[in-house]
């Protein structure tokens, strides 16, 4: 029996094996971080290129220049002044580099105006009005109801939040068909007030940028704003879904890029 015994007991060099088998399928996350930081360093030394190789050549012209006395400016200048062409070649490297130096610098973005939706007043609903049709719904328990009502009271929702037609109804009926048109109300309806306050015509668009965490149907909303405003075909469209509300802030940014670009 001890002999048998000892054959079925597992030898401490398997395990150790094992574990660290386990242990090897495991991702190696402090060598992403690493690349995360090679991928920075290495963006950032392509984006000021050109800096990095005109500061040891100003350097070089600096040091240059500091050993010249007036007697060699003068000199310089007399000798320019009576050389057509060294003028006119000294004139366009001038130009040349502030050419280049202001249109390599990224251009300033500017938020003109914006535009929110606001509902029509029949749509408004209260926390009262919103606990009601929850119970009336039928669906929820008494622990459910208490959640929701510790949401709304810590939310920051206000007195004065507006509901889409479907979840108001007595029996909510949440389907695609009533979720594309409560899409449709609010994009078309700050698009439409945005484009009266500013003025911008429709085939002026160049960039499109949609985002929306819930619904994310096909065709995608940026195309159903495409088609509705009949926006010229070779526009930049966007549609950014399932990224959470804080997309928003990223569909800024991404905007910004593409008018620098």
């Amino acid at each position: 029996m001890a002999e048998d015994q000892s054959k079925q007991k597992p030898k401490p060099e398997s395990v150790t094996v094992d574990a660290e088998t386990k242990r090897n399928r495991l991702p190696y996350f402090l060598l992403s971080v690493r690349l995360k930081y090679v991928k920075l360093g290495y963006h950032y030394l392509i984006s000021s290129a050109m800096y990095l190789l005109l500061v040891p050549l100003l350097f070089i012209a600096s040091a240059h220049l500091s050993t010249l006395t007036i007697r060699d400016f003068v000199q310089l200048w007399n000798h320019l002044k009576f050389n057509f062409v060294s003028v006119t070649l000294c004139s366009g490297l001038v130009v040349f580099l502030a050419t280049l130096y202001f249109m390599s610098r990224p251009r300033k973005i500017f938020l003109v105006d914006f535009a929110c939706y606001k509902p029509e007043p029949a749509r408004m609903c209260t926390r009262e009005t919103f606990m009601e049709k929850s119970a009336l719904a039928g669906c929820f328990s008494e622990e459910n109801l208490a959640f929701q009502k510790k949401i709304l009271e810590r939310s920051g929702l206000g007195q004065n939040t507006y509901f889409p037609e479907a979840v108001m109804r007595v029996t909510p009926r949440p389907c695609m068909e009533d979720a594309r048109k409560e899409a449709e109300m609010v994009m078309f309806g700050a698009i439409d007030e945005l484009m009266a306050k500013t003025g911008v015509k429709a085939k002026d668009i160049g960039v499109l940028i949609v985002n929306c965490s819930l619904f994310n149907p096909t065709p995608s909303l940026s195309a159903m704003v495409i088609n509705h405003y009949k926006l010229r075909g070779n526009i930049l469209s966007y549609n950014l879904g399932g990224m959470g509300c804080s997309a928003g802030l990223i569909s800024i940014d991404l905007a910004k890029q593409l008018l620098q670009v």
